[in-house]
């Protein structure tokens, strides 16, 4: 069980009217273990935001505000170094429902350099690898999406399927068949473009956060996750 130690960085900055929500599984019938979400030093959870039970997030991971992110029932979530969880996103999974990825099950499993973008909800059963970006208000759910992939907005990714790598999900289109995910397009050119720029700005928003919250630091100290919440990794 992890051990419950300190506060998160967004608690050591200025503003202290509102604080991420940064809290152990209830204990329930499903779920009968409390566990701590572990937080890396390097990562940033919103004011406004939600962590709850499970859940690893890594290095220089963003979570934007009113973000939800819960596992008190399908359980364990993890987040790779240098994604992009942007406001409104939810993510939650269904219980005992898992995704093998090597030899760990997960219930939502997001790789590195993964945008997860305004509103998108992702519900396990999910593996969603490196690179990949997930649009506007779209859904994935019980699915597999493959590295460097893109989900247009309003798209909805679901019923088992594995989207092979590189693939575009088109605006609005609904993948609920391996046939259909099968025959999609490579991403375009202009999508590619899109998504390296998303990351850079990424990259900066450690200044552009601290400077909104009324304090500037270097990036490096900015999400002061103390021990409370363990270390960073694969669990």
């Amino acid at each position: 069980m992890g051990e419950k130690k300190g506060s998160n960085a967004s608690s050591n900055n200025q503003s202290h009217c509102f604080e991420p929500f940064i809290s152990p599984n209830p204990i329930t019938s499903l779920n009968p273990v409390q566990r701590f979400p572990k937080i890396d030093k390097t990562a940033f959870v919103s004011q406004f935001s939600s962590v709850i039970g499970d859940v690893s997030i890594c290095n220089n991971v963003n979570v934007a505000p009113n973000v939800s992110i819960r596992t008190e029932e399908g359980t364990p979530f993890y987040i790779g170094s240098n994604s992009n969880i942007q406001d409104g996103v939810i993510l939650h999974g269904l219980f005992n429902k898992r995704i093998l990825v090597g030899t760990n099950g997960y219930s939502i499993l997001i790789g590195n350099e993964v945008t997860i973008a305004h509103g998108a909800m992702v519900h396990g059963p999910c593996y969603i690898a490196d690179k990949v970006f997930v649009s506007f208000n779209s859904i994935v759910y019980t699915a597999t999406v493959g590295r460097g992939s893109f989900i247009s907005y309003n798209a909805v990714v679901t019923n088992g399927v594995r989207i092979p790598p590189g693939r575009f999900v088109p605006p609005g289109a609904h993948i609920d068949s391996q046939e259909k995910a099968d025959v999609l397009s490579t991403v375009p050119k202009d999508s590619k473009e899109f998504v390296h720029e998303v990351q850079r700005v990424i990259m900066n928003f450690p200044h552009l956060i601290t400077c909104y919250l009324g304090k500037i630091v270097a990036p490096a100290d900015l999400p002061m996750t103390s021990d409370k919440f363990g270390g960073s990794g694969h669990s």
